[in-house]
């Protein structure tokens, strides 16, 4: 008895056995970025320390090392990282604590590190937390052993329907049904953004939630779910430009659909962003054909202009 008492002991205060630290590379890489822009280690230190005690809770150095070297690399002041790495690391954190509960359940864990990066991006983009142990519930419910990683997939997949104005509990049932019938994490993603696309078709009644639920219930996976559905589709132009069906469009949402479809992972919502803090405008890139504001180019003949 007393044996087991030790080993518990030392197991709580060990801490998690996945605790990371930050590397000697990262740590040199984020030095030489901060004397090339004039910072003293004082201004970093406070950056360094997040990183690492969020790598002595688990999450996942690298990613927020990252962030730190692009706001760096940016010219950003390190006062202005500060808070963008606590509201990455906060999401994180809200990553970690579901799906650990996730896994108190018996879920398999799949990749880790993409899990909790997925996740994590599904917060910045609007899941909640009680929509993923709700989609935990439901997956639950089928033959089908899920994996963290396709539950994360799972709540990207919803918070990307969202987007596209699908109410959160027409989502949540029908991402759960995706999950239940072993989609994969790349599937669940699909039907993100294909119901994303389609959601004005939606909300409107051309196309129907519960025809689609029967689809994925009945096994249909999702490369079949709209071959014969032309409601929403448009050109190439319409697919990159257009942010969702709810009618806002913006460069971000543009940059999140091809996040997407590449299925990166990592918060890269607005708020995550570190952006410079001096403006460019658009007259500086000449070289952007579709620049409404692009200067009149000079006469190369010599002559000038009138």
């Amino acid at each position: 008895m007393r044996n087991i008492v030790v080993s518990l002991v030392f197991a709580l205060s060990a801490g998690p056995a996945w605790a990371e630290s930050l590397s000697p590379q990262d740590r040199e890489e984020i030095n030489r970025l901060r004397t090339a822009q004039g910072h003293s280690p004082e201004d970093i230190n406070p950056l360094l320390e997040q990183v690492n005690k969020a790598g002595e809770r688990g999450l996942p150095v690298e990613l927020l090392a990252n962030k730190v070297k692009e706001g760096l690399a940016k010219g950003i002041e390190p006062k202005r990282i500060d808070p963008v790495l606590r509201q990455m690391t906060s999401r994180l954190e809200s990553a970690h604590e579901v799906l650990e509960e996730a896994k108190g359940r018996g879920m398999a864990e799949g990749s880790r590190q993409r899990a909790l990066e997925t996740m994590a991006e599904a917060f910045a983009r609007g899941a909640t937390v009680d929509e993923v142990r709700e989609l935990s519930r439901l997956s639950q419910e089928g033959r089908h052993k899920a994996t963290q990683e396709e539950l994360a997939a799972g709540a990207k997949s919803l918070a990307v329907m969202k987007e596209g104005r699908i109410p959160s509990k027409d989502g949540t049932v029908l991402v759960g049904e995706g999950i239940k019938q072993g989609y994969r994490s790349s599937e669940l993603l699909d039907l993100g953004r294909e119901v994303k696309r389609r959601g004005s078709d939606f909300e409107e009644g051309r196309a129907s939630l519960q025809t689609l639920r029967d689809k994925v219930s009945k096994g249909e996976r999702s490369n079949r779910l709209f071959r014969d559905d032309h409601s929403g589709s448009g050109d190439d132009r319409d697919r990159g430009e257009r942010s969702d069906r709810g009618g806002k469009g913006s460069r971000n949402d543009s940059d999140r659909d091809r996040s997407d479809r590449h299925e990166q992972s990592g918060s890269r919502d607005r708020s995550d962003r570190i952006d410079r803090p001096d403006k460019v405008d658009r007259v500086e890139r000449p070289d952007r054909p579709d620049s409404r504001d692009r200067p009149e180019r000079s006469d190369r003949s010599g002559r000038g202009r009138d």
